[in-house]
């Protein structure tokens, strides 16, 4: 039977986190109601003892209930308090009862093709922003990001007028401002020009690129991907059924030679190699759209890191060069921004987006609306500008830093980005392993992202790792690779 009085021990504050504490009261009661464990007429704990217990005003919790009786949940009685109002908010249908496993359950395994979950990915713990040395890839710095503006720039995008717009059901098209921002702002800063049809926006640049595989892999499929390179890349082709080949990378990208013949798509990083970070040179450029022309294949260019240039300006993009509409170029917001934002974007004919446009809204119609507008009034006024001079300056004395710093290491700079970017490609000595080396560094405080993942197969290198460097404080560095060498050096005598 339901309890008639909610004791003050069943509340519980989260006193670690931020959200405020008339929240988690009023969360906490909402929580006993929908439940069925507080049926109307129970008792509320009094203002009074409830603050005592949870060492509050008592203002507070009187707020919360206030709150609560507003919105209907509950209600007061003289001399009696807050009880659980009698209201048709809730239907509650009964809790969920456990049940003990069933022997003859269903074996998923027949039903699956294969199993997702053993593929080989780049995986960060889950708590690594408690790290003092987090050497973490593709991060934000939440020093640097202006919370106030973006916040702002939200209120905007609630605004009556709006949020009409973006409230309603968009069905396959996308936010004209994020789009016209895309076309006259990024896309000339890489040179390209393109039209509105000629752009979709995505999910991040992971959602534009798996856009692009499914389409392209519903007739048999021959890809060529870069050793190393991007894991989810490869796998996503693997998944959806292409033959994938992948090539060998040198010190200045893909070789257009090695590309197999019969070739149908090319999936290459060409500005900042990932997770070398070298460029690819304008010659081989060329080359490689002369080559695509000549054999009759298309190429998926992935630019997700170009905003971080602050050695030198990044060269072009390939789709730059393109005159034949061979090139699929793939943007994305999330690495400058802030990785949660989840909002890239797709170039390629128009086509091409007119069937990525097609299959994006049998998956998910369209990226939330909202978050489109309040990204575009953030794009638009300024604030991407402003934050994109603030990193480009905190980076480059972090690189500075971490190159200092590895100078009296036995590590070796295995590939970096002549414009800047955020990470390194390092290379520990012969018979070390960096995903072994990983979990050890994390007993330190340390957390560096093996390289294993990036080699397509089971026997590629194995001392290969990348150091990113967009979310540690400078004055953290040194100590960091230091604790990153004499893990290494104890490796290497125990290997002796």
């Amino acid at each position: 039977m339901p309890a008639t009085r909610i004791p003050p021990e069943s509340f519980f504050l989260d006193r670690k986190g931020h959200r405020p504490i008339q929240t988690q009261i009023r969360e906490t009661v909402v929580s006993f109601i929908q439940s069925g464990h507080a049926a109307p007429g129970t008792h509320l704990p009094s203002s009074r003892k409830l603050a005592e217990y949870l060492g509050v005003a008592r203002m507070t919790v009187t707020l919360a209930y206030s709150e609560l009786v507003a919105q209907g949940y509950l209600e007061t009685q003289n001399r009696s308090g807050y009880v659980v109002a009698t209201t048709d908010i809730v239907t509650n249908v009964g809790a969920a009862v456990e049940k003990d496993c069933d022997d003859n359950a269903l074996d998923w395994k027949a039903f699956l093709a294969s199993s997702l979950t053993e593929r080989r990915r780049i995986v960060k713990p889950v708590d690594w922003r408690k790290l003092p040395y987090p050497f973490a890839y593709g991060q934000m710095d939440a020093s640097l990001f202006n919370y106030a503006a973006w916040r702002d720039c939200s209120r905007q995008a609630m605004g009556r007028l709006d949020f009409i717009d973006m409230a309603g059901d968009m069905a396959d098209l996308d936010d004209p401002l994020l789009v016209n921002y895309i076309r006259c702002r990024s896309l000339p800063r890489r040179g390209i020009s393109a039209n509105p049809d000629e752009i979709l926006i995505t999910v991040g640049a992971q959602n534009g690129l798996w856009l692009a595989i499914e389409l392209l892999t519903r007739q048999p499929l021959n890809a060529v991907c870069e050793n190393p390179g991007y894991p989810d890349t490869l796998q996503a082709l693997t998944w959806c059924g292409a033959n994938v080949n992948t090539v060998d990378v040198d010190e200045h990208g893909l070789p257009p030679q090695n590309i197999p013949d019969g070739t149908r798509a090319v999936f290459i990083t060409p500005s900042h190699h990932a997770p070398t970070g070298v460029t690819m040179p304008t010659a081989r450029k060329s080359q490689l759209l002369a080559d695509a022309e000549e054999k009759d294949f298309v190429i998926i260019e992935d630019d997700y890191d170009f905003e971080m240039s602050f050695i030198e300006p990044p060269s072009p993009a390939l789709k730059s060069y393109d005159r034949q509409g061979r090139v699929i170029y793939v943007g994305s917001f999330s690495k400058a921004m802030f990785p949660g934002l989840r909002l890239g974007y797709l170039v390629a004919p128009r086509e091409f987006i007119a069937e990525a446009r097609e299959l994006r809204s049998m998956m998910l119609r369209h990226p939330p609306g909202h978050l489109q507008r309040t990204a575009a009034y953030f794009l638009a006024q300024g604030h991407y500008d402003l934050l994109i001079r603030d990193m480009r300056r905190k980076l480059a004395v972090r690189r500075a830093a971490v190159l200092d710093a590895i100078g009296n290491t036995s590590l070796t700079l295995a590939g970096a980005a002549k414009f800047g970017g955020s990470s390194l490609w390092i290379k520990a000595p012969d018979g070390i392993n960096t995903t072994v080396l990983a979990e050890d560094l994390l007993k330190d405080g340390v957390m560096i992202e093996p390289g294993a993942a990036f080699f397509a197969g089971q026997d590629g290198p194995v001392n290969f790792f990348r150091l990113g460097y967009s979310s540690i404080p400078a004055h953290q560095i040194e100590q960091g690779i230091n604790l990153i060498a004499r893990r290494v050096d104890k490796h290497m005598a125990a290997h002796d």
